[in-house]
């Protein structure tokens, strides 16, 4: 087989649909989960919804004229995913509940050995599509295996667990924890939210679409899409202050703090939920219902910080033992050190997590790594965004990867690989410019740095400039061979 794409998500799926169009037919998606869309097939915990806007998080192939809302649920989006993977016909070339346990790089036959636990496989090119937000991170705290009650993970949800009238404890306050507080807090008995840091929130501009509007879309010629682009670049000019001018959030974070004293009535729990970074150097969250939450009575904001956990509870490092029957992890994800990076070795046997431990995640175009011939990432380091529509950088991506396949098939190449000098010259461009961004001068500790201290997450500026890098391959920037 030529191509094989680990994943199925919105990555693998954008990657399947322009392979098909494009007249590929020699490639597979294998896919660990039993069906398509990733994080959204996932995460599905109470209250799950996209912080994107509907008409932006969708494929710019497969626009969608029936969101029902302008921030739409988890189950709308899996729905979504799902009728195009149909409407597309990539059905065919997907595999389902297999796992990819190894995958090797065999330098005399030019060729990467895949190992799955459906079997082996073969192929000329791999593409690791497995996303950032696929590996559920679990704190290190002591006892966690001790606890005899109900544990969740945001990313994990077990329906069949009943909160009515338990004593549940929240462990996060990230992107899913301000949906689950609010969803659940109606239904349980006593709700505690463990806050190591307090997030920023700003209010979530959420409403129904009229039928008029949907209508519109879907047959006024040109309407979707004149609004989807307005939507775009009314986000993208977040990206001056984000990347390049902090000073310019000063004004948004007096709006949040407004809100943020308007919606909670306690002045000690509105100190307690006040950040203490600037604004943007950490994910901005929205949401309407977080805030007023911590006004019921059965709810308590938790910032002593966790000791222990034991059979049937929560310690806190205050000595306070807090009696606990379900524990609900919103922790995230292992975003600079997922486990696949273990998985994948590449020239001379390192493995992916081997390279990056040893020099960090650097990464052409957030795409290409020096030593991994015929390998490509999506969703690789250093393409995240924080004011705009991931998918727009995963199109950008797809098609630099056809570029790439399309140069293999015409020159007949059995190898290509990024140059080492390429790649460490993209590299220390990337973090010069970050090093005037948010993310690096707003004073707090992220998921988007490494173990280096280096922001390998986010992409610093325009996503339109990330297209237009993207836009041709530039094979002069690789070795080949025939």
């Amino acid at each position: 087989m030529h191509t094989l794409v680990v994943g199925a998500g919105l990555a693998g799926l954008a990657v399947a649909v322009r392979l098909r169009r494009e007249g590929w037919d020699d490639f597979l998606v294998l896919e660990r989960g039993h069906g398509t869309g990733g994080t959204w097939r996932d995460n599905t915990y109470p209250g799950a919804a996209c912080d994107v806007p509907s008409h932006l998080y969708s494929y710019s192939f497969a626009l969608n004229p029936h969101w029902s809302r302008s921030f739409s649920p988890q189950p709308e989006i899996q729905d979504y995913i799902e009728k195009v993977a149909r409407r597309h016909r990539v059905r065919d070339h997907q595999i389902f509940d297999c796992e990819v346990q190894s995958a090797r790089w065999d330098s005399e036959e030019q060729h990467w050995n895949i190992g799955t636990s459906q079997g082996d496989f073969i192929a000329t090119v791999l593409v690791g599509a497995f996303g950032a937000l696929c590996e559920p991170a679990l704190p290190d705290i002591p006892g966690i295996d001790a606890f005899a009650g109900e544990v969740l993970h945001s990313a994990r949800w077990n329906h069949d667990i009943d909160l009515a009238g338990k004593r549940v404890a929240v462990v996060g306050t990230g992107a899913s924890a301000i949906q689950i507080v609010p969803a659940i807090a109606p239904q349980v008995a006593e709700l505690r939210v463990y806050q190591r840091t307090a997030p920023w929130i700003m209010p979530r501009l959420d409403r129904r679409y009229s039928t008029a509007e949907r209508l519109a879309c879907a047959y006024v010629p040109f309407y979707q899409r004149t609004l989807r682009a307005g939507i775009y670049w009314a986000h993208e000019a977040q990206a001056v202050a984000l990347a390049n001018k902090p000073a310019l959030l000063r004004p948004v974070e007096l709006l949040a703090r407004a809100k943020l004293r308007r919606e909670v009535r306690d002045p000690e729990v509105r100190r307690r939920l006040r950040p203490d970074y600037g604004l943007g150097c950490k994910r901005i969250l929205l949401s309407n219902t977080y805030y007023p939450t911590f006004n019921l009575d059965h709810v308590r904001l938790v910032t002593d910080g966790i000791a222990e956990i034991r059979e049937k509870s929560i310690v806190t490092k205050d000595g306070t033992e807090h009696a606990t029957d379900v524990i609900v992890f919103a922790t995230g994800f292992h975003v600079t050190d997922s486990p696949m990076y273990e998985r994948i070795s590449g020239e001379g046997g390192r493995s992916l997590g081997e390279v990056f431990a040893t020099v960090g995640r650097r990464c052409y175009k957030g795409t290409a790594i020096a030593g991994f011939p015929n390998m490509f990432l999506l969703v690789g380091p250093n393409t995240g965004l924080g004011h705009n529509s991931m998918i727009f950088m995963i199109e950008a991506q797809v098609n630099y990867l056809l570029g790439a396949l399309t140069s293999m098939r015409r020159q007949k190449l059995r190898r290509i690989e990024v140059r080492a000098s390429a790649q460490e010259a993209f590299y220390q461009d990337l973090q010069k410019k970050l090093a005037r961004s948010v993310w690096n001068t707003g004073g707090c500790v992220s998921w988007y740095l490494d173990r280096h201290g280096a922001n390998t997450t986010m992409w610093p500026g325009f996503s339109y400039a990330f297209r237009r890098i993207t836009r041709t391959f530039d094979i002069e920037a690789y070795t080949i061979s025939r």
